[in-house]
């Protein structure tokens, strides 16, 4: 494969020798996801213990879109802009009916965001950023491999977990468990909980493909291209991406009665992929036959287990919903365990982790099965609905519309939940943050970098900002004893009006809105997010 796949070293733990140390949460998992929750809680300062089965980053490109929203967390994390250099940059994508073009669509058609609507890396690489990333803190992080959890039990006030290495088996404690094992979640099962949902019968294939030569023509910069029935593959589906490295991701929709067996063989693939790219030369990096689901589970906290990304809910691959899904996941969950684990927060603010992020995943869940439906029709009026609407899409706007394909994954309101005050605004409590640029006294910036990791109020236009213990300030195109900032080209003040005071979660989340410094009001909404009143 084009990736080198360096094992990472095991080191014999403590636990062997004698007991460990109660630890604060232990988070069994290194995918993107576990370790992403490693590095947040160690920014604010809370140690964790990562316990992986595996010894290197995940074989395979796996998940490769990577949104808006979620590198903007990672440009918290500290590994966004990493990606943003690595990664393949897109945002227009076009939709094809047999050869021809019925239409395009633009992502990001406004300037004024640090971060474009998507990016294509392979999962390896954002595995291996965050394996780097961990090591900025060797006294809050405690990353072992080849460490699998074979058994835990709720001990009510901490987990015990049994784990197997190569030197044997040991036991140890933590205050959470954090459960980041994936799809097939070992923890989930050993709990008997029900993963409800819908099971989709026809099989996918996916391959990289190494080739120099671009299969989108004389499109210089790279999209998202998705045909039904295209001319090199009758009747079924197909999607284009380009990755780094000259790998180019295609999908290909098999139908439900395809041996995966047969289909995952070179003598299958390289036929399909030359229907495609014609006779430029390509190699085969990597290739999988899947079929999919899309499952929840009901809650995702279970007395002081807390599941996380795929291990909570899964979803298609066509939307780019799972992964991204799994960082808000994250986003969500990290400051809320790291305020209860010192004591700024009551327990019941975990709760809301589960209520927040079980109605995410639900909406991720009912649009990606939207336009699985739409991809794979289930009876002849569903096919005929499809083709109709294909058909008229080329000549008429209002039937582009209904097309899905995998409608891309955007961050899901929270208005009307429990942590947010109400409030009208031209961003809403329960909105996720806007960005927008930024000019202050040390040069340009971004409102993701000044507000993101703690409870922040912004000012916009000219009002002075009450202090308050916990919360920062900031000011925009405003005056104070604290940071205040220009809004460059004006975005920021299109964005978010000129006479609010916003309160955003470490999240980004809005969580109240003011159109007066009231103090008092701005202290209660802020002990409300920290589950005051739960």
């Amino acid at each position: 494969m084009a990736y080198d796949y360096a094992p990472y070293p095991y080191i014999s733990p403590p636990g062997l020798s004698g007991p460990e140390p109660r630890h604060p949460v232990v988070i069994v998992g290194a995918g993107p996801i576990g370790l992403a929750m490693a590095v947040d809680l160690a920014q604010q300062g809370v140690k964790s213990l990562v316990l992986d089965d595996n010894n290197v980053v995940s074989v395979g490109s796996r998940a490769i879109c990577w949104s808006k929203r979620t590198l903007e967390i990672f440009d918290r994390l500290g590994v966004g802009e990493r990606m943003l250099e690595k990664g393949v940059t897109w945002k227009v994508g076009r939709q094809f009916h047999g050869k021809d073009e019925i239409y395009s669509f633009d992502l990001l058609p406004e300037p004024g965001h640090k971060y474009p609507a998507f990016i294509n890396l392979q999962q390896y690489y954002v595995e291996q950023y965050l394996v780097e990333r961990s090591q900025d803190f060797p006294d809050l992080i405690d990353l072992r491999f080849l460490n699998k959890v074979i058994d835990h039990t709720d001990r009510g006030d901490h987990v015990e977990l049994t784990v197997e290495t190569p030197d044997g088996t040991y036991t140890l404690e933590a205050e959470w468990y954090v459960a980041c094992d994936g799809a097939g979640s070992a923890t989930r099962q050993r709990m008997n909980l029900a993963f409800d949902g819908q099971t989709f019968e026809e099989h996918f294939l996916i391959v990289d493909v190494e080739m120099e030569t671009s299969p989108f023509g004389d499109h210089d910069t790279p999209e998202r291209w998705f045909w039904f029935a295209p001319p090199f593959h009758p009747g079924q589906s197909a999607l284009l991406h380009k990755q780094p490295d000259n790998i180019y991701r295609i999908d290909l929709q098999l139908g439900p009665d395809t041996n995966p067996k047969e289909e995952a063989t070179e003598e299958k693939v390289i036929p399909r992929i030359k229907q495609i790219v014609g006779d430029a030369p390509f190699r085969l990096d990597w290739m999988s036959v899947y079929k999919f689901r899309c499952a929840k589970l009901d809650r995702f906290v279970h007395g002081r287990v807390l599941f996380v990304g795929d291990s909570a809910h899964v979803v298609s691959p066509f939307g780019a919903r799972g992964g991204n899904g799994g960082v808000q996941d994250l986003d969500n969950l990290g400051w809320k365990l790291a305020a209860v684990l010192r004591g700024d927060a009551p327990p019941a603010l975990i709760e809301t982790y589960s209520e927040e992020r079980t109605h995410g995943s639900a909406e991720n869940i009912l649009n990606s099965s939207r336009a699985t439906n739409f991809m794979t029709p289930k009876s002849p009026i569903e096919a005929l609905f499809r083709d109709e609407v294909l058909t008229l899409a080329g000549r008429h706007p209002f039937a582009r519309r209904l097309i899905n394909s995998g409608r891309l994954s955007l961050p899901c309101s929270l208005e009307g939940m429990a942590l947010q005050t109400a409030g009208d605004a031209p961003v809403p409590p329960g909105a996720v943050i806007t960005d927008a640029p930024l000019t202050g006294a040390n040069g340009d910036t971004w409102l993701i970098r000044e507000v993101q990791g703690q409870f922040t109020l912004v000012g916009f236009g000219d009002r002075a900002l009450p202090q308050i213990d916990g919360i920062a300030r900031i000011g925009i195109n405003s005056r104070g004893d604290y940071p205040c900032f220009d809004a460059t080209d004006g975005h920021a003040i299109r964005r978010y009006g000129n006479a609010h005071i916003y309160l955003f979660r470490p999240d980004g989340h809005v969580c109240a809105v003011f159109t007066t410094p009231d103090a008092a009001a701005i202290t209660a909404a802020m002990k409300n997010a920290m589950g005051a009143a739960l």
